[in-house]
Formats: structure tokens, C-alpha cells, sequence
């Protein structure tokens, strides 16, 4: 006769610069897109709950913004602060780098690592490495910096050794009731993976052409039996940039709608009337107020 494993649950923050996967990370973990992805730099600006549900463990990841180092608008500097909050009141710690690349932007993060909580270095992207060899002096020279209660290579893009990185982190879980029920996926509303949905499809959809200030307000969410009715405004610095948004006969505009509808209709499961509107509000990056207005913490 064997013991039945004991439930465990707790907050696991992933933290890391930016564009080390840290989003794509969270959404194969939970195994639903709920954090936005793209190649732009601090695509990810509030801190977002995914979680997951096991038989024996309930895992609330907290997906955090890239660490940045340069740039220091106040945009920036909120989220810098959203970082170092959210390693407070975790139990387990997943700092994501790149295979290959480590650098100085990671070394910042390695300084708000707590000493009193148990970090798990997790290698992104390890797939990517030509030769395996690579590996692991790779890893040796990561570890002589930190004192890490495990290390895990995977491929989040792929979901690849994912299942290794779960059974450490429970392994590290304290024994706990549920936090969340068992069918939540994320502690964010409707509304605000409306506007994360949106905003990602304006970053797709423009490249680098766009300046990284761009932010968007959702002015209506109605329910209208199963439809959801949105009114959503994007929010530029100058006029240039809500032209490059709109594109030729409004073509860009339309193509960025359509994509955002169709991935909020497959996240809420249901219909969506979406209306997309651009605006521009000069120095809204650089105001608190507005910031305030807009939910960044």
C-alpha cells in the first residue's frame, strides 16, 4: 500500500530580461495563450497569474515584465517595480536566460534574486544550440553566479522538457489547499485579455516600425448574451504613428482587428463584435497619471 502524494500548491514568479521567452514559457505551461508574445522588448508590462491545475499540485505562475536596464521612462520604471513585487510572497523562483546569450542584463536580475526562496535557473531555448556539448559549460559557468536550487533546460517554444521543470518546482511547493478553482486559468477579466490580445496583434503587425509606446483602452465590454460587444482605442505618441497603424485604405487597421478577434473569440469562446479606434496622446508613456489610468502598477 503507497501513500497517496500530498497536495501542493504556491505562487512561482518567472522573472528574466527581456525576450527570454518568458511569456511563451507561462502559455505552454498552463497550456493556453493568456500572456501576449512577440519579438518586440518588454512586450509583457503587467504581472499576470497563469495558472495550472494538476491532480496533486496547483502551480499560479506569475509572469512578470522584462528586467530593463535602459530606457528608464516612467513606463519603465513601473515595471521594473512589478518585478522586484513579485518576487515577494513566492515560493519558488524561475529565472529564464537564453542558451548562449547571458550578459549583463542578466546579471541584473541575478542581484533581486532572494537568497531565502528557492530559484530554479531555467535554460529557454536550449533547442537552438548546434552542439549539445554546448551545454554543459554552459551551465557550470551560469551556476558559479547563483546558488540555484535547480537547473532545467527546455524548449518552451516546443514543449520540451517542460514536464521536468513542473516536477522540480512542485518538488519545492509547499503543502497547501487551492488557491484558485480548478477551472481558472488566470486571476486577469475578460476586458484586460481583450486589451493584451489587441496590443500584441499592433506590435505583429507593425514590426519595428512602431515606437515600443503604444498602449491600448478598452472603452466598452458588453455582454450581449454569448456576444461580446468591444470598443477598443490604441494609443500612440504622434500623428506619423497612427498613420502607420491605419495603413493604406485603412488596410493595416483591418488586418490587426481581424487577427485580435479571432484570437479573443478562440480565448472566450464565443463571438466578438470588435471596434478598434486609433488615438493619440502625446507622452503618455512618461505621464503617471495616465499610467495610473491605464492599470500600470
Amino acid at each position: 500500500m503507497t501513500d497517496t502524494p500530498s497536495f501542493r500548491s504556491g505562487f512561482v514568479a518567472i522573472v528574466g530580461r527581456p525576450n527570454v521567452g518568458k511569456s511563451t514559457l507561462l502559455n505552454h505551461l498552463i497550456g493556453q495563450k493568456i500572456s501576449i508574445t512577440s519579438r518586440k522588448a518588454q512586450t509583457t508590462r503587467h504581472r499576470i497569474h497563469g495558472i495550472r491545475t494538476d491532480e496533486d499540485c496547483q502551480y499560479v505562475f506569475v509572469d512578470t515584465p522584462g528586467f530593463q536596464t535602459k530606457h528608464m521612462s516612467a513606463l519603465n520604471r513601473g515595471m521594473n517595480r512589478v518585478v522586484n513585487t513579485s518576487l515577494r510572497d513566492v515560493q519558488v523562483v524561475l529565472f529564464v536566460v537564453e542558451a548562449r546569450h547571458y550578459d549583463e542584463r542578466d546579471l541584473e536580475v541575478v542581484k533581486l534574486l532572494p537568497k531565502d526562496v528557492p530559484v530554479i535557473l531555467v535554460v529557454n531555448k536550449a533547442d537552438m544550440l548546434d552542439d549539445k556539448a554546448e551545454l554543459l559549460p554552459y551551465i557550470q559557468k551560469l551556476s558559479t553566479d547563483f546558488t540555484y536550487a535547480a537547473i532545467v533546460p527546455v524548449s518552451a517554444r516546443q514543449n520540451k522538457h517542460l514536464d521536468t521543470l513542473l516536477q522540480a518546482v512542485r518538488e519545492k511547493l509547499p503543502e497547501g489547499e487551492m488557491i484558485y478553482a480548478e477551472d481558472e486559468i488566470t486571476d486577469r477579466n475578460e476586458r484586460f485579455l481583450a486589451s493584451e490580445i489587441l496590443r500584441e496583434k499592433v506590435f505583429r503587425f507593425t514590426g519595428e516600425e512602431l515606437p515600443y509606446s503604444v498602449s491600448v483602452v478598452i472603452e466598452q465590454f458588453k455582454l450581449d448574451g454569448k456576444l461580446r460587444r468591444i470598443n477598443a482605442a490604441i494609443l500612440v505618441d504622434k500623428e506619423a504613428h497612427k498613420a502607420m497603424l491605419i495603413g493604406s485604405k485603412g488596410e493595416k487597421l483591418k488586418e490587426i482587428a481581424t487577427q485580435a478577434r479571432l484570437d479573443m473569440e478562440k480565448l472566450f469562446d464565443g463571438k466578438v463584435f470588435l471596434e478598434v479606434f486609433v488615438k493619440v496622446r502625446s507622452g503618455w508613456a512618461d505621464s503617471a497619471q495616465m499610467l495610473r489610468s491605464l492599470g500600470y502598477e
